[in-house]
């Protein structure tokens, strides 16, 4: 409910200011700026916008509201942000079970002229079979599993629904969309046949993570994803729930715990701690830390560790 107020309070904020503004399309921001005339477009988070990225080049102007390094979950809108979605030709979301906060928000803001894509239409969500521990949800629709991009054939999808509005937004640059589309989804194809070939042999098929972000990954490859917390990464579990895991880790021989590195390891190093495990890093590319940026890493180089980090799981054959 407190997350609700603060998205109201920003509403009111954005009619407050929408009320001296015009209804022009140019974003506001310094780089819609320097070329107005290029399709202004505004992502939320960076799988989103790296998306985007590989199918515009420099044909449009690509913005992120959620920035690097910023946990996402729990991230909300300004009243800023809703002008800049306002002004936007494009607006691209990867689901309403991620970014819960885009239904209130368009429906709020005169979105009429507004080209929307939810990136994972189309893509059978998965249900969640983690249990929410302190999350209140506002009805009682099933929790689904938004996080598709971290399968690189789901990606594909997505990558898919991006390209067909921009096509129709930015009709001129149709076939460049297209060519650069096509382009992107053979580097996804070379990335399925990297992880499909490395896993396949892999004498382990069960992971442990902090986060349950890869039940796409896991389901694609078939592995099983043992997650210690749900969904959402800033949810603990309850005292009966690690101990659980603490015992079928020692049964298993399981020796690795996987944690995240824009959000808190505790509850993974606690585990790690209880069995005699190590922990290494799976990042679930909600957004780049900044020393996966100054590395110069994107979403195909942190994938590739990635899956150099779930060897060490999944090859360990005690």
């Amino acid at each position: 409910m407190k997350k609700l107020k603060r998205l109201l309070c920003a509403i009111i904020g954005c009619f407050i200011i929408l009320s001296g503004c015009s209804n022009g399309k140019q974003v506001s921001n310094e780089k819609g700026k320097e070329d107005p005339e290029k399709l202004q477009i505004i992502t939320t988070f960076y799988p989103m916008y790296y998306f985007t990225k590989q199918i515009t080049g420099n044909l449009a102007n690509v913005e992120i509201l959620i920035p690097n390094g910023v946990e996402p979950h729990d991230w909300e809108p300004t009243s800023k942000d809703m002008i800049n979605m306002q002004e936007a030709d494009v607006f691209i979301y990867n689901s309403r079970y991620f970014e819960t906060w885009t239904e209130k928000v368009l429906d709020s803001i005169d979105s009429s002229n507004l080209n929307v894509v939810e990136a994972s239409n189309g893509i059978g969500l998965m249900d969640s079979n983690i249990e929410e521990e302190q999350h209140d949800h506002e009805d009682s629709e099933a929790m689904k599993d938004p996080h598709v991009w971290l399968s690189p054939i789901l990606a594909q999808k997505e990558v898919d629904n991006i390209a067909e509005v921009l096509e129709k937004a930015d009709p001129k640059n149709k076939e460049q969309y297209e060519k650069n589309a096509d382009a992107f989804k053979a580097e996804l194809t070379d990335l399925d046949k990297l992880y499909k070939g490395t896993i396949d042999k892999a004498p382990r098929k069960e992971f442990v993570t902090q986060h349950a972000a890869f039940g796409y990954l896991a389901k694609q490859y078939g592995l099983t994803q043992i997650p210690i917390a749900g969904l959402s990464p800033d949810v603990e579990p309850t005292l009966a729930k690690l101990a659980e895991l603490t015992e079928m880790m020692k049964k298993k021989k399981i020796e690795v715990v996987y944690f995240e590195e824009l959000t808190s390891p505790k509850v993974a190093k606690t585990l790690a701690n209880e069995t005699g495990a190590k922990t290494e890093v799976l990042n679930p590319l909600e957004g780049l830390t900044k020393d996966e940026q100054e590395q110069g890493l994107d979403y195909i180089g942190v994938m590739e560790k990635n899956l150099e980090a779930l060897k060490v799981a999944l090859y360990n054959s005690k």
